[in-house]
């Protein structure tokens, strides 16, 4: 894709299906010929302008809008033609099949193609362009796609912040921190024998503790903006009639599972997005776990324990009524052994007790209470607001969405490695003189994975993961 980035490109830019109003977007230099074939005329830069779109013939398309945004004041950093039609899916495949045509068409006035060249856009290409015009910056561009994404308001919000460069003037500011260190480092490098010692004098040490300091900060609020962005994979586990597809609808507010008296009625996964204080949290019913010899259950037991073992986090509902059963408890207890063999131990296991309606208060065992327990009744709702803190408290949210950007895992991971590069390099200056040139290279390197971020440091294959993940038209 990169090859091909001086290329000029068309696609249209809404979504497919009806609508009010469809977009065409062409990107690339001299797009006058091309405007003055489609519209008839020239346009003012920036102003919308009522005509009808020609076609080769001289027969009308449509009627709409067009706007011609001259480089480098466009999106782009390119000539960029927008055509605002009437929504209608065969209206802007007739747009665009117009546009490639008169691309490929020769110009009366030169005898050469109007717009040599001139082909669909891949997906993202059109902001792959505006970052390698500097338009935006990296995390910007993937800023787009998180906002153009957002399962929630807050993810919504934190994505626009993103995009209107918050995250990135913070990643700045730590590599211009960095980099001035970094100078420091290398100047007493070039100058051993020098009487001054430049990193005394400019207090090194405690440069780089403010920016160790500084760098928690935004890794922080990084892994909340990632958390915005991702949600966690939550797991409801347990035995047939826990009640763990009531607790699903109770959660989401809706009867999305099938509840019955009949143990084993959950047969497959169902799933369902749902969001507590704008974090989404995607929560999984599975099929009860017990030993069955009907092909089908055993089919939907299997599957349970695929999602578990994939989860972020796991709700093992324990059913008040039957607690005290000895069959029951030792179904229980197998289930345990089984969750502590197959998850990483980093993946927190929340105890639910369900059916709390239906047992008197001294009734309720002590497990129940225990702290990181929750007690509830998925029927009546109680108990429901301390399983949602406690989903919160587990997924690691401590921060008021209004302070926090989106970012994406590779944001986090890059950070970690500035963090790692960092405390290398405070180790390497505790050391003294003798340690410098590997101070200075830990330096460096906390600086690339910072750049990796905004994309002043990058490889093309990942600019080719990122753009390729964009809508077709943007």
């Amino acid at each position: 894709m990169l090859a091909r980035h001086n290329d000029p490109i068309a696609a249209i830019a809404t979504a497919p299906g009806r609508g009010a109003v469809g977009i065409v977007r062409v990107s690339g230099p001299s797009l006058a010929p091309l405007i003055q074939a489609i519209g008839g005329r020239a346009l003012k830069p920036r102003e919308a302008t009522l005509l009808p779109f020609r076609a080769a013939d001289g027969s009308t398309i449509d009627q709409g809008l067009a706007i011609h945004f001259p480089a480098p004041h466009s999106y782009t950093g390119e000539d960029v033609l927008e055509l605002q039609a009437h929504g209608g899916p065969v209206v802007l495949q007739l747009l665009l099949a117009r546009c490639l045509e008169a691309g490929a068409q020769a110009d009366p006035a030169t005898g050469a193609p109007r717009l040599a060249g001139l082909r669909l856009a891949q997906p993202g290409e059109f902001t792959e362009r505006a970052f390698l015009n500097d338009k935006i910056d990296l995390a910007q561009a993937e800023a787009i796609a998180d906002l153009i994404d957002a399962s929630t308001e807050a993810a919504a919000r934190s994505a626009s912040r993103s995009l209107s460069g918050e995250f990135s003037g913070e990643v700045h500011a730590l590599r211009e921190a960095l980099v001035h260190l970094r100078m420091l480092v290398e100047a007493t490098l070039d100058f051993p024998d020098e009487e001054i010692d430049f990193l005394q004098q400019a207090d090194a040490q405690g440069q780089l503790e403010r920016l160790r300091q500084t760098l928690v900060r935004v890794l922080q609020r990084a892994r909340q903006g990632a958390l915005l962005r991702e949600g966690i994979k939550v797991v409801l586990a347990g035995q047939p009639n826990a009640g763990k597809s009531s607790l699903l609808n109770a959660l989401a507010g809706a009867e999305l599972a099938i509840v019955t008296p009949v143990p084993g009625t959950t047969r497959d996964v169902v799933s369902q997005t749902i969001q507590i204080e704008g974090v989404p949290l995607h929560v999984i019913d599975t099929a009860g776990l017990r030993d069955s010899q009907d092909h089908v259950e055993m089919i939907g037991i299997e599957r349970a324990w695929g999602q578990i073992e994939n989860a972020d986090a796991v709700l093992f509902l324990h059913d008040l009524t039957r607690w005290q059963e000895d069959g029951y408890q030792a179904g229980d207890a197998s289930i345990a052994r089984s969750l502590a063999d197959k998850l990483h131990q980093t993946v927190p296991v929340i105890e639910v007790w369900n059916k709390l309606d239906a047992v008197m208060p001294d009734a309720t065992p002590r497990a129940a209470l225990a702290g990181g327990s929750v007690a509830l009744s998925a029927k009546t709702g109680a108990g429901l607001d301390a399983l949602r803190q406690r989903l919160l408290q587990v997924a690691g949210w401590q921060s008021a969405p209004e302070g926090v950007y989106i970012a994406r895992e590779r944001h986090v991971q890059a950070l970690r490695r500035v963090e790692a590069h960092l405390a290398a390099a405070a180790d390497q200056l505790a050391a003294g003189a003798q340690s410098l040139e590997l101070v200075a290279e830990e330096l460096r390197l906390g600086q690339n994975a910072l750049s990796e971020i905004t994309g002043e440091f990058t490889s093309d294959d990942l600019l080719g993961v990122i753009f390729s993940s964009f809508c077709i038209g943007k």
